[in-house]
């Protein structure tokens, strides 16, 4: 799969003959410096950019197949999503933040009420703070509300863009074990971008990117299984 910016003489290569497969429970980190294609990838595999070249598949569906309102329903259902800078509604409570995706999937309220507040247990969040607005939440908390919110509405894979980088080690420590008890207890797929050896760690597997190429991979765990959760074809 390829991806390029601008045309003409000015065009340039995002990402070049990238080639992954991801399988279903496994735990993937993506390596690499700023400008290396890391956050392109990540739009790439949730379908909110399209490659120029070569195929997407999620779940064995190809992206490019589906209509904008079938990849947005994929991205509701099956795709939880993890930023950086929390991406919290500021006047919302921790509750309705959380609860927020559900809005769409038509469910009830006694429905929401569970889901929410089981999603509040798996990230540790104590029930007391459910009224609290992000503001009042220490960063290592909003965190644990942003990946309670990705993870609402039961998906298979959760796309983390860097989510430890406004954090200090001791709580980006806490939010990657975090993440890797996720993985393993609900076997989700997890893809984490990042250019810290140390949050790439948590992985099972490593891919580098350099200059929107693939230019290493290390396995530090037993190969997961097989059932794929997203392929890249260059």
């Amino acid at each position: 799969m390829s991806k390029r910016y601008g045309h003409g003489p000015h065009a340039g290569h995002v990402l070049t003959d990238v080639c992954l497969r991801v399988a279903r429970g496994e735990f993937l980190s993506i390596m690499g410096p700023s400008g290396s294609g890391k956050s392109t990838l990540l739009n790439l595999i949730a379908g909110l950019d399209t490659p120029d070249s070569g195929t997407v598949a999620v779940a064995g569906r190809d992206l490019a197949l589906l209509s904008d309102d079938a990849r947005s329903d994929l991205r509701l259902r099956q795709v939880g999503f993890v930023f950086q800078s929390f991406h919290l509604f500021p006047t919302f409570t921790v509750e309705e933040n959380i609860a927020w995706p559900l809005e769409f999937l038509g469910l009830g309220w006694r429905a929401v009420r569970w889901r929410t507040a089981a999603a509040m247990a798996q990230v540790g969040l104590d029930q007391a703070v459910r009224h609290r607005r992000p503001a009042e939440l220490s960063g290592g908390e909003q965190q644990r509300v942003a990946i309670a919110r990705a993870l609402v509405t039961e998906p298979r894979l959760v796309l983390a863009d860097e989510p430890t980088g406004n954090l200090d080690s001791r709580t980006g420590a806490q939010i990657l074990d975090l993440l890797r008890t996720l993985n393993l207890a609900r076997q989700l797929t997890v893809v984490l971008v990042t250019h810290s050896t140390a949050a790439a760690a948590c992985g099972e597997r490593t891919v580098e990117l350099r200059d929107g190429c693939l230019v290493r991979e290390a396995r530090v765990a037993p190969e997961p299984r097989v059932w794929p959760a997203l392929q890249l074809r260059a």
